[in-house]
């Protein structure tokens, strides 16, 4: 949920807030499949390799997340590319801790950057 968003009478994020949130559940299985081009079934192998946790609806319907989405189609990258889909699912999750990795690696990077104290000197100078 983005840190700037409004909650309804009921703790929720407010609908318009929502649209801009990657995480929220807002694709049926059926458009899911359809956006990334794949089968329901695609999807159900994801979910049963847990690449992919889909939330469940209150009448048990699963439910996808733009997150959950790019990582499908990404894994149905790799599959159309004659990868086996444990491989392809293994890859997806390698792939995204590489990218967290080199994310913080960058933070730190920039933390070490930052002057002590703010006067403007540099460490080590």
């Amino acid at each position: 949920m983005p840190p700037e968003s409004r909650l309804d009478a009921e703790g929720r994020p407010q609908a318009a807030d929502r649209l801009d949130d990657d995480q929220y559940p807002a694709y049926t299985m059926g458009r899911a499949a359809e956006l990334i081009g794949a089968t329901p079934g695609f999807l159900r192998a994801l979910g049963e390799s847990r690449l992919i946790s889909p939330t469940r609806s209150e009448g048990g319907h699963r439910r996808y997340s733009r997150q959950q989405l790019r990582r499908a189609a990404r894994a149905r990258e790799l599959v159309d590319q004659g990868t086996p889909i444990e491989a392809a699912c293994r890859i997806v999750r390698l792939e995204d801790d590489l990218e967290a990795a080199l994310r913080m690696n960058e933070e730190l990077r920039r933390e070490a950057e930052r002057p002590p104290g703010g006067n403007g000197e540099r460490r080590g100078d």
